[in-house]
């Protein structure tokens, strides 16, 4: 190929690019942590290139016996200021039965509330490009709360309004003007359904449920974000198989004897179709989509940061482990499992070890790991059913088994998912 012919296709291969830059769906992350640990300060700055935008969750009202309690976040500002992202902020409003009216004591607190998060943000130095309104409204009751967004946002102005929504609110007669009546809305596809026994089949996000409720809100003609999940929930059963109720990221929950607890997850392969479609071909008035929440190291139900980057490019996370012989110079010989892929790794392959030259003295299976199917000169690594522990993250690396020669020995490995 000719220098013109190159320069004509670095050109072509140019003007592709940024056609895909342009039309590429923005990606935001919330920070809904509560508490600011040094590890959600780095998750911020490290994945700060990866998102248009972060959301942080600033305030928290509740209503016990009628009157409100405030949970205040203490946001770290610098570490969100240092991102360079645009920055908006999130109120969190409990479920409240009523009245709404638009100047009454209610209306007054949640206004002054609203102004108290903004003019925080501004003193330390941070411009909200949003304030976002979650408030857990009652179907029967949206009429009711779009009296409450005109006076916020009147309140706030010029400081965009935004309301999360549910699918559920789609065909209410009285949504689109409560749609109206804000400056945008962000489309939340993900919820847990109480389930009703151990054996109900159960999602937090139904892929074929969330086009639908896209392909919906977009004929509304209104500007619009969907939220996506990341994280997983803890659901726990009585010994009939009835629902007990779940957990979150946080400490572990004290279940009562007999318990049986199932793990829900964020389908990561079912969400990069999702974005894969969306980037490819935006629903009209899509104008991105923000990710709930952004994961962090010490995250236990959390999707870990390689599978939401991979998911965010519409990629299917790679699953890929590696199985090997940890270095020593002694008779001792311990097999370590590594996670080189993108997902945590839940699915444990059996390793079969062999030898020659020397005796087995002694070995044994670790981390849910069980030795068997033992010979002169091999032996199998099994992973138990009802392996303890939290599934091996990317990057992560376990020892799984050990073992002990009457000499030094070489051992070959071979290893295969059930």
């Amino acid at each position: 190929m000719n220098a013109r012919c190159l320069a004509f296709a670095f050109l072509c291969c140019q003007a592709w690019t940024a056609a895909l830059a342009q039309t590429a769906l923005p990606q935001e992350a919330y920070v809904w942590q509560r508490h600011w640990t040094p590890e959600l300060r780095v998750a911020i700055t490290n994945h700060a290139p990866s998102f248009s935008g972060y959301v942080a969750l600033a305030m928290e009202i509740a209503w016990r016996r009628g009157q409100p309690e405030i949970i205040r976040v203490p946001i770290d500002f610098a570490t969100l200021r240092a991102s360079g992202k645009p920055i908006g902020l999130a109120l969190r409003i409990g479920p409240f039965p009523g009245p709404f009216l638009a100047d009454d004591a209610t209306a007054r607190f949640l206004r002054e509330r609203a102004a108290e998060v903004v003019g925080e943000a501004r003193a330390a130095g941070v411009i909200p490009r949003e304030l976002q309104i979650d408030f857990d409204c009652a179907t029967a009751k949206l009429s009711g709360y779009q009296t409450w967004v005109e006076t916020l946002r009147q309140k706030i102005a010029p400081v965009p309004l935004i309301i999360t929504v549910l699918p559920a609110w789609l065909p209410q007669p009285e949504f689109r003007s409560l749609a109206a009546a804000a400056d945008g809305f962000i489309l939340q596809v993900h919820s847990l359904d109480r389930p009703q026994h151990w054996e109900s089949q159960f999602t937090l996000c139904d892929p074929v449920a969330a086009r639908k409720a896209v392909a919906a809100a977009a004929r509304l003609g209104l500007p619009f974000r969907v939220a996506l999940p990341t994280y997983g929930y803890h659901v726990a059963f009585d010994g009939a198989g009835q629902f007990l109720g779940l957990s979150a990221e946080g400490p572990a929950r004290s279940w009562p004897p007999g318990a049986r607890v199932r793990e829900v997850r964020s389908d990561a392969p079912a969400l990069a179709g999702l974005v894969r479609d969306w980037v490819a071909a935006a629903p009209p008035h899509l104008q991105g989509i923000i990710w709930y929440r952004l994961p962090i190291s010490l995250d236990a139900l959390n999707w870990p940061w390689p599978t939401l980057q991979a998911v965010m490019e519409g990629r299917v996370p790679q699953e890929h482990w590696r199985v090997e012989r940890r270095p020593s110079m002694t008779e001792l010989v311990e097999i370590e499992l590594q996670n080189d892929g993108e997902m945590e790794l839940t699915r444990f392959p059996i390793i079969d070890l062999a030898w020659h030259g020397a005796r087995l003295v002694a070995s044994d299976g670790l981390q849910g790991y069980a030795a068997g199917s033992a010979g002169p000169d091999h032996l199998t690594l099994r992973p138990q059913a009802d392996r303890p522990g939290r599934a091996l993250s990317p990057g992560g690396k376990q020892t799984v088994g050990w073992l002990r020669f009457d000499r030094k020995a070489e051992v070959n490995i071979e290893s295969n998912l059930p």
